[in-house]
C-alpha cells in the first residue's frame, strides 16, 4: 500500500471502482448542465470525479473519509469537497436544483436514497450505482416478491429506471454480487408530494407484517370508509400490502392522517 492508494475500509463499505470505461459510462448517464451543480456522494479515489470535472457543471463532493476528501481536493482543486457523512447530511439545506451521482456503499445505499428522494428540496436527477438486489427492490412493482416499503416510498417521490448491470470484476476489493446503475428523476410538478410522516408510518406498519391481511394490519384504525375505498381500488380486506401501488399507499396514508385530525 502507498499513501496515494489507501486500502478500502470495510467499516465504510468501500468498494472502489477501478474500470474507467464503466466510470465514464456512469457519468455519461447523468445529464450534466452548466446551471445545475452536481454533488458526488463518496468519490473515493475519484473514478467518477475525473470524468465529472470535464462536464460543464460545477462539481461538489461529499466524502466521509477525511483522508480521501483531502486527496480529492488535492487532485482536483476545482471540486468543492465537503468532509461529511451522507447519512447525517442536511439535505434540506441545499437550495435550488441539484444533480446527484455516486457509487454508493452497499451498506448505506438504501437509507441514503430514502433520504435524498424525500428531503432534497429540488432534485434535478440522480445516477447511482448500488447493489443489484437494492436496484431490484427500488424498481419493483406491486405483486413482485421484493416490492416493499423502500419501493413504495422512493417511487412515491421519483421515477426510477435501471440503466445497466455492473459485474464485480471492476471493483477493488471485488464484491460477491453484481451492482446496477439506476437513474432517478423527479415526478412531474403537478404530482402532489406525499404526506411524509403518515406515509412512512403506514409503510413501516404494513411491511413489518407483510404476510398478514390489510384488515388485520389496520385493525386499530379499520372503518367502513377504508373498506369502501379498498373496494373502489379493486382490493379486498384480505389483500396484502404488496398489492398496493405507491399512489394507493399515499392515498391511504392521507386518509388515515385525516381521520386523526
Amino acid at each position: 500500500m502507498t499513501r496515494g492508494n489507501p486500502l478500502p475500509k470495510r467499516s465504510l463499505g468501500q468498494n472502489f471502482l477501478q474500470d474507467q470505461g464503466t466510470a465514464r459510462k456512469i457519468v455519461s448517464s447523468l445529464e450534466a448542465v452548466s446551471n445545475v451543480p452536481v454533488l458526488e456522494i463518496g468519490p473515493g479515489h475519484g473514478a467518477l470525479t475525473r470524468w465529472l470535472v470535464d462536464t460543464p457543471a460545477q462539481i461538489f463532493a461529499l466524502e466521509k473519509d477525511v483522508w480521501l476528501a483531502l486527496a480529492v481536493k488535492s487532485q482536483w482543486p476545482q471540486v468543492t469537497v465537503l468532509a461529511a457523512d451522507a447519512m447525517r447530511f442536511a439535505w434540506e439545506r441545499l437550495g435550488g436544483p441539484w444533480s446527484l451521482i455516486g457509487n454508493l456503499p452497499y451498506n448505506v445505499a438504501s437509507p441514503i436514497i430514502w433520504d435524498v428522494t424525500s428531503r432534497l428540496p429540488r432534485l434535478f436527477q440522480a445516477v447511482f450505482m448500488v447493489q443489484k438486489e437494492v436496484a431490484d427492490r427500488l424498481t419493483a412493482t406491486p405483486g413482485n416478491r421484493v416490492y416493499g416499503g423502500l419501493s413504495a416510498w422512493v417511487q412515491s417521490h421519483v421515477r426510477i429506471r435501471r440503466l445497466f448491470v455492473v459485474g464485480p470484476e471492476v471493483f477493488r476489493p471485488r464484491p460477491k454480487v453484481d451492482s446496477a446503475v439506476i437513474r432517478l428523476t423527479p415526478r412531474p410538478p403537478e404530482t402532489n408530494r406525499p404526506d411524509g410522516p403518515a406515509l412512512r408510518q403506514l409503510l413501516n406498519t404494513c411491511f413489518q407484517q407483510r404476510r398478514k391481511q390489510l384488515k388485520t394490519i389496520l385493525r386499530p384504525v379499520w372503518s367502513d370508509t377504508i373498506a369502501d375505498w379498498l373496494h373502489s381500488q379493486g382490493l379486498r380486506p384480505e389483500s396484502r400490502p404488496e398489492e398496493l401501488s405507491p399512489p394507493q399507499f399515499q392515498t391511504l396514508a392521507a386518509m388515515l392522517a385525516a381521520s386523526k385530525s
